[in-house]
């Protein structure tokens, strides 16, 4: 007996992944639906070797659905998840809406698995931000044998983290930049993303920091331990899929890099790629399609008295948005719901 499925979005980048996921993970499903707004309604999307047509999210009765997954804004999660929810239905949401509210559990499965268990407070669970996601997935298990006081992070990250439209604009303007008269200004970014990189994500906050870097911050401590200091800088690269991050990490105690190497080799979730050759380390092209975070460039920091630096690549439609939301799921229902 397996599980029934709703995919709420189901027609953006990040609800074709979880389809796509949910397929691919073989995940127990008896009935599954792709939900959408109005102005998608009819769109055909793929389960496997099934085609689902959308139905409407604004009349639809999730009574009796087990599983809801939400790959829509904030905006509109916070209009039709408590609906969801109230019907028994639990959902799983990938907007920011509810990963900071206390009675929300947040989780990246390979980290705080049994955090699914307080999902019943309100019948949500939280995904957490993309560029958050793969960061704690390598920070964990070194956590857990150092004890880690201090991160120091700074992103690179894909313009897929930021929609299709965003994608598209890359591609316009780089196409513009060799085609005469097909130049394109900025909309979507609020400068030229090709053959560029703008600082600046999200909205800025009070202290001069972006609402990006701040949720990294939050997440970091709710996923992995509140005692952490986490400070970020968080990049936009014309980049079309897969966020990279260049991580410096400073433990309470000393930890080797090999033994550091050889933590991360044997974690959930990682592929340690890492040879002091040219090509020795995973980029994002590579990471594309792959449910792996991978970690290269692992070295001792000897400006600090026990620090690490590492670069970590993982797919941020994958790991980052629709991978972790099945991964939850599939948490959800070893742990608690148990069917399938």
């Amino acid at each position: 007996m397996g599980y029934k499925v709703a995919v709420v979005g189901a027609t953006g980048n990040v609800g074709r992944e979880m389809l796509n996921i949910l397929a691919e993970r073989q995940f127990p499903v008896d009935e599954i639906v792709a939900l959408a707004s109005r102005r998608s309604l009819g769109t055909e999307c793929s389960f496997g070797d099934t085609t689902l047509t959308t139905k409407d999210l604004d009349t639809f009765d999730f009574t009796g659905w087990d599983i809801a997954l939400f790959a829509i804004g904030s905006d509109a999660t916070k209009k039709y998840a408590p609906k969801a929810a109230a019907t028994g239905c639990v959902v799983i949401d990938n907007s920011s809406l509810y990963r900071y509210d206390p009675d929300v559990p947040l989780v990246v499965p390979e980290c705080n698995p049994e955090a699914v268990d307080n999902y019943a407070k309100k019948n949500i669970i939280a995904n957490p931000n993309c560029s958050t996601a793969q960061m704690v997935v390598a920070l964990k298990p070194l956590h857990d044998r150092a004890k880690i006081k201090r991160v120091v992070v700074s992103t690179y990250q894909s313009v897929s983290g930021s929609g299709k439209d965003a994608m598209d604009e890359l591609w316009d303007q780089t196409k513009g930049k060799y085609v005469p008269g097909q130049e394109k200004e900025p909309k979507v970014y609020p400068k030229q993303i090709a053959f560029n990189v703008i600082p600046h994500i999200d909205v800025f906050m009070e202290d001069g920091s972006t609402k990006e870097e701040w949720k990294m911050v939050a997440e970091t401590k709710k996923i992995v331990d509140p005692a952490i200091k986490v400070t970020a800088t968080c990049v936009r690269v014309p980049v079309f899929v897969g966020h990279s991050e260049s991580v410096n990490i400073e433990f309470e105690e000393f930890l080797d890099e090999d033994e550091a190497r050889d933590i991360l080799r044997q974690a959930p979730g990682i592929l340690v790629v890492d040879k002091r050759e040219d090509g020795g380390y995973v980029t994002p092209v590579e990471c594309v399609g792959d449910f792996a975070t991978f970690i290269s460039r692992i070295r001792q920091d000897s400006t600090i008295e026990n620090g690490i630096n590492l670069w970590c690549v993982s797919d941020n439609l994958r790991k980052g948005a629709a991978l972790n939301a099945v991964q939850i799921a599939e948490t959800l229902g070893k742990r608690v719901l148990k069917k399938g």
